[in-house]
């Protein structure tokens, strides 16, 4: 049987980010979009922009994990029920617990005029830090504003 990784030594680079030396981050990450740290992301950014991506999925897109991602690009063009609203605030703190690093306190489902908005009440986890996220799922674009 062949193998397939090889174990390689890397020479650790120890950059620095403003006046934060890199290996204090406790998370550390990449985007696809540039930012201050180039496209480099740090601890509650990383973990935000990792919630972001999880909402962009629709549930059943994921290869080898139909159950990964969000209902709430299918629930977008229903009719905005009592259960419907129910059904997504469900979905929503699914996708939010699903990541370790936080918990989702309370969520707030409502519409707008072009699509639905979610507003999330959640604690990062090794940060003991509370935040309110809003997500704007748009018709049209079929973007998170």
């Amino acid at each position: 049987m062949a193998k397939l990784y090889n174990k390689t030594r890397v020479a650790v680079n120890k950059t620095s980010v403003g006046d934060d030396v890199a290996d204090s981050f406790k998370y550390k990450g990449f985007s696809s979009k540039e930012n201050k740290n180039g496209y480099k992301l740090y601890d509650l950014d990383l973990v935000k922009q990792d919630i972001i991506n999880h909402f962009y999925i629709r549930k059943g897109e994921k290869l080898m994990n139909p159950n990964f991602g969000t209902v709430i690009w299918d629930m977008i063009f229903e009719p905005f029920t009592e259960e419907a609203k129910e059904i997504i605030a469900k979905d929503v703190q699914d996708v939010i617990n699903y990541d370790p690093r936080i918990v989702v306190n309370q969520v707030s489902v409502d519409t707008t005029e072009m699509g639905i908005r979610i507003e999330a009440d959640i604690t990062y986890i090794p940060f003991n830090v509370n935040e309110r996220m809003r997500f704007d799922f748009d018709k049209n674009s079929q973007r998170i504003n």
